[in-house]
């Protein structure tokens, strides 16, 4: 007989619990996450973000929602990090180095000849970044940081072989690190987010671009660049952000799937394949009629790292008035980069 009534006892509480877990699940907020990017949907992001966000959604038990709008339908490339402050979009992908000088922390991972691949490369990054994100990011949750594979610069017609051949050259700059490496070295910078790339070369505004190799061919460039300098010249650092009213107004467990899918696993899964379609891409432009990918020499490169060495020391100098110390943070990226197979 106690038998029986400690089962009943123990059936009512478990029958008590799953409907206290019935109803926390029907007291919870529905969301419909809007997910931005600018690049266009044939982009290896694209896929990433939807992944990242069905993931969310089934952690979340179908709560949270989620649609991916890109090519800048939501707004300009530039304006991706105000728009998760300011809510018109959820989660954004941003391009700290649109805006020199807003980020300078996250910018050593501009730094040219640092890295020499883009999955390693996202990984340290992201590590190392998340000790510094709540101090320069503040406007905003953090997600995750991450890089694409090394690029390098693509020019119309001219060979670019050491760095004085940048003289006199008008190139778009993938980043403010290279913007301002190019203005060193006598070139003219012009400014233009990537989609507005080819239009930009085509119409002579500019002689040159550094891009990644995939992307030369997603956005058409490939049509208006013949020469290809291939080296590993530089990365960009990309980061998804979120809107910090819409993360609060999450329940516990909604804000745990929403922290599971911010972290460096999920930075290695968003940059992969975006690392592998610009890596694929040297091959398919070699194989491209009338391109000439070329080689430098050991004694060009070592021109080439010379001239960079400035670099560093002004992105210390950056550093060091965000409040941060510029070599011990460097010396802690270099090592995550060593960590993770990802260091020049």
């Amino acid at each position: 007989m106690k038998s029986r009534v400690a089962a009943c006892v123990s059936a009512l509480a478990v029958a008590g619990l799953i409907g206290a877990s019935g109803a926390a699940l029907a007291q919870e907020k529905t969301f419909d996450l809007k997910i931005s990017h600018w690049v266009p949907p044939s982009h290896p992001l694209q896929k990433s973000l939807e992944e990242w966000g069905a993931s969310v959604e089934k952690e979340s038990g179908g709560t949270i929602h989620y649609k991916v709008f890109p090519s800048q339908q939501l707004g300009k490339a530039f304006d991706h990090y105000d728009m998760a402050r300011d809510g018109i979009a959820d989660l954004t992908y941003i391009n700290p180095g649109y805006q020199p000088g807003r980020f300078p922390i996250i910018a050593a991972g501009e730094l040219p000849f640092l890295m020499s691949n883009g999955v390693g490369g996202s990984v340290a990054l992201d590590k190392w970044y998340r000790k510094y994100a709540a101090k320069e990011m503040k406007d905003v949750k953090f997600c995750l940081a991450f890089v694409h594979d090394p690029g390098a610069i693509h020019s119309v017609s001219k060979k670019v072989l050491v760095p004085s051949d940048i003289k006199g050259m008008k190139i778009r700059p993938a980043q403010g690190t290279i913007a301002r490496f190019v203005t060193e070295l006598g070139g003219t910078n012009v400014q233009a987010a990537a989609p507005e790339v080819r239009e930009t070369l085509a119409r002579g505004v500019a002689d040159a671009v550094t891009f990644p190799w995939g992307s030369i061919l997603l956005f058409g460039i490939d049509k208006v660049t013949k020469e290809h300098m291939n080296v590993p010249l530089y990365t960009t650092t990309f980061a998804l952000v979120f809107n910090k009213a819409k993360y609060d107004a999450m329940s516990p467990r909604q804000k745990k799937a929403i922290d599971d899918h911010c972290n460096s696993e999920w930075a290695a899964k968003v940059a992969a394949p975006w690392a592998k379609f610009e890596h694929d891409g040297i091959a398919k432009l070699k194989a491209e009629p009338g391109q000439d990918v070329y080689d430098i020499s050991a004694a060009q490169l070592a021109e080439w790292q010379k001239a960079a060495e400035p670099l560093t020391a002004e992105w210390a100098a950056g550093a060091k008035k965000a409040g941060i110390d510029p070599d011990a943070a460097l010396k802690e990226l270099k090592a995550a980069l060593k960590s993770e197979n990802a260091g020049y």
